[in-house]
C-alpha cells in the first residue's frame, strides 16, 4: 500500500472520516443493499488513505477484506455461521422435532393455549445460541399446538421473533456474543467482555421486547392487528384471506428417514450446544471463563454439536454420510451470506477506527449534544440503519466504531454507548420486513410475511418508546 497520508493525522480527523460509515448508511437506506453498501463504504475510506486515489483505493478495499480472514478471531466467527447453517439443517431432517412434539402430546405438559404459548417463549430462552435456530426450533415444535388451541400463527410468529435476536443479545456465551467482542476487542477497548456484560442491564430495548412478549401471554396483551388476527384464528380460520403463508419446506423432516422420529435427535445436539460453550470457555480461559475466547468456544460448540447430530443419525442408519454432506453443504449455503456481511462489517468497523471517525464525531458531540440526547440519538440512528439493512450485526459494525470512540474521548463510560448502539440495531432488526429473523419467524410459524411484520411492530414500536426515554433518563445520570 502507498503512505497512509491521512491516516497520519488520525489524531486530529476531519470531517471526510464520517464520509465512509455515512455513505454506507445512505445507500443501505436507498438501495436496501447491505453488501453494497458495506462495500462501497469501504471502499470509500480507502480512497482517503490511499491519497485519494480511487484504483489504489478499491486495491486497498480488497486487502482490508483479506485482512479481516487473516485476523484468527473473526475467521472463526465466520466459520462459525457455516457450521450453525449446517447445523440448523441436519436438526431439521433428523425427525427430532416431530419426536419432541409427540412427547409432550403423550404427556399432556401442553394442555391449554397459554402453556402453548409459554412453551414457545421458553424455548426461545432457553436455545439462545443463534437466533435462527431458536426461530426454527420454537416455531417448528410450537406451530402445531398453536393451530391445536386455535391461536393465531402470527402470534406465534411475533413470541419467537421477540425470543431470538432480543434474547441472542443479551447472552455473552453464543455468537452474537464472539460476534460483539470481536469488534469490541478490534477498538482496543480494554476489558472488553466486562464492558459488555456490564452493559447488558442497560440493553433497554432487548429487555422490554422479552418481557413484554412474556406479558402479552400471561395477560393476553392482544393489541392492533394482532387482535383481529387472534380474533379470527379464535374462530378456526388460520390464514386470512388473501394472505400468502410462507412454506415450511425448510424445516420439514427429511423424507428418506428410517426410524422413527425422535424426539433426542433434536435435545442431545442442542444440549451439546449450549453446555459446550461455557465449557469451551472454561477450557480456552484456562480455568476462567471471563478470559476464554469467545469466537474459538462459539466455533467449537456448534461443532461438536454437528458432530453429535451426525453420530446419532448415523447410528439410526437414517441417513447416509453423502445425505448428511449434501444437507450440511445445504445449510452453510443458506447463511454464507450472512457471513458475507460479517466479513464486510469487520473490515468498515477497522477503517472506521483508522479513519478516527468516532474521534472526530466526539468531538462534534461533546461541544453541541448533551448525553440525554446523544444515547437517544445513537439507539435511533442505529434502529434506522437496522431497518433498513434488515441486519443487526451490519449495524453493530457501523455504530460501535462511532459509539465507542465517542464515549471515549468524551471521558464517559463505554457502557451506556454500547447498550444503545446495540439496543438500536435489534429494534431496527425486529421492524425491519427484510430482516433475516423476521423472514425466518414468518417461514418457521408458516404465515404471510407482511401480516407478520403488522402485527408484530405496534408491540417493537412500543418496546422501542420505552428504550429510547430510557436512554435518555441514562444520559442525564452520565
Amino acid at each position: 500500500m502507498h503512505a497512509v497520508a491521512y491516516s497520519a493525522q488520525v489524531d486530529d480527523p476531519s470531517g471526510i472520516s464520517v464520509l465512509p460509515p455515512v455513505l454506507a448508511i445512505a445507500m443501505a437506506i436507498g438501495t436496501r443493499q447491505v453488501y453494497l453498501s458495506l462495500g462501497a463504504g469501504i471502499w470509500l475510506g480507502s480512497t482517503f488513505i490511499e491519497d485519494f486515489h480511487p484504483i489504489a483505493g478499491l486495491g486497498a478495499a480488497l486487502e482490508r477484506l483479506v485482512a479481516v480472514l487473516g485476523s484468527a478471531g473473526d475467521a472463526r466467527v465466520v466459520l462459525f455461521t457455516l457450521v450453525v447453517g449446517a447445523l440448523i439443517t441436519t436438526l431439521e431432517a433428523s425427525g427430532g422435532v416431530t419426536g419432541f412434539v409427540k412427547r409432550l402430546e403423550e404427556r399432556a405438559l401442553v394442555g391449554t393455549a397459554r402453556r402453548a404459548q409459554l412453551l414457545a417463549w421458553v424455548l426461545g430462552v432457553v436455545i439462545f445460541v443463534e437466533s435462527n435456530i431458536t426461530v426454527l426450533v420454537a416455531g417448528t415444535v410450537a406451530r402445531p399446538l398453536f393451530d391445536r388451541f386455535k391461536i393465531s400463527r402470527e402470534k406465534l410468529a411475533y413470541i419467537i421473533d421477540s425470543t431470538s435476536a432480543p434474547i441472542c443479545i443479551l447472552i455473552p456465551l453464543n455468537a452474537w456474543g464472539a460476534y460483539n467482542l470481536s469488534l469490541l476487542e478490534g477498538l482496543d477497548v480494554p476489558d472488553a467482555l466486562g464492558v459488555f456484560l456490564r452493559s447488558l442491564p442497560y440493553n433497554f430495548y432487548a429487555l422490554g421486547a422479552v418481557v413484554l412478549a412474556l406479558s402479552s401471554i400471561v395477560w393476553s396483551l392482544d393489541f392492533g392487528p394482532m387482535k383481529s388476527a387472534q380474533a379470527r384464528a379464535a374462530a378456526g380460520t388460520v390464514h386470512a384471506e388473501g394472505s400468502q403463508p410462507l412454506s415450511d419446506e425448510g424445516a420439514s423432516e427429511d423424507p428418506t428417514l428410517k426410524v422413527p422420529p425422535r424426539a433426542r435427535n433434536m435435545l442431545v445436539p442442542i444440549a451439546v450446544l449450549v453446555v459446550a460453550m461455557p465449557v469451551s470457555l472454561w477450557v480456552t480461559g484456562d480455568g476462567d471463563i471471563m478470559q476464554g475466547s469467545g469466537s474459538t468456544s462459539v466455533l467449537w460448540a456448534a461443532s461438536g454439536a454437528l458432530a453429535t447430530a451426525w453420530i446419532m443419525l448415523l447410528a439410526q442408519r437414517a441417513l447416509s454420510v453423502d445425505r448428511l454432506t449434501r444437507r450440511g453443504l445445504e445449510g452453510a449455503g443458506a447463511l454464507l451470506p450472512l457471513a458475507i456481511i460479517l466479513v464486510l462489517a469487520l473490515a468498515l468497523g477497522g477503517l472506521a477506527k483508522e479513519l478516527g471517525t468516532g474521534v472526530y464525531l466526539a468531538r462534534l458531540a461533546a461541544g453541541s449534544m448533551p448525553t440525554f440526547v446523544l444515547l437517544p440519538v445513537l439507539f435511533m440512528v442505529g434502529a434506522g440503519v437496522a431497518f433498513s439493512i434488515g441486519s443487526s450485526w451490519g449495524t453493530f459494525a457501523i455504530m460501535l466504531p462511532i459509539a465507542v470512540p465517542t464515549a471515549q474521548s468524551m471521558g464517559l463510560p463505554l457502557e451506556p454507548f454500547v447498550a444503545a448502539s446495540l439496543a438500536g440495531g435489534v429494534f431496527g432488526d425486529h421492524c425491519s420486513p427484510i430482516s433475516d429473523t423476521t423472514i425466518v419467524a414468518s417461514l418457521a410459524a408458516s404465515t404471510d410475511h407482511i401480516a407478520h411484520v403488522r402485527t408484530q411492530l405496534p408491540y417493537a414500536l412500543a418496546g422501542g418508546a420505552v428504550a429510547a426515554v430510557g436512554f435518555a433518563v441514562l444520559g442525564l445520570t452520565l
